[in-house]
């Protein structure tokens, strides 16, 4: 039995892609299931909810998978304010978010 789920997905223009990755895998690596390498990523959140990331030159590309009755805006905020504390230097970041 599946459980349905609400997938959001952005693709955030920066040159420092990898380096927020790495950021954000290491920051929450601590309390959460996190694996990582410079290209890509995937943080598994303690409600269910798991993010994944791909890092090239140009963008940040990021898909952020929350399970029906979590609150998809909030997971959405939590990703997008930890990824702009990292890029305080080009903070904020533009997240497209579109639901897929």
């Amino acid at each position: 039995m599946s459980v349905s789920a609400n997938v959001s997905v952005a693709r955030v223009p920066t040159h420092s892609a990898s380096k927020y990755l790495q950021q954000l895998a290491k920051h929450w690596s601590h309390k959460m299931e996190v694996t990582f390498s410079e290209e890509e990523g995937r943080i598994a959140f303690p409600n269910g909810a798991v993010l994944e990331m791909r890092a090239d030159s140009e963008t940040l590309d990021v898909a952020l998978t929350v399970p029906e009755g979590e609150d998809v805006e909030r997971m959405r905020t939590v990703v997008s304010s930890h990824l702009d504390r990292f890029a305080f230097r080009e903070a904020p970041l533009t997240f497209d978010w579109a639901a897929v």
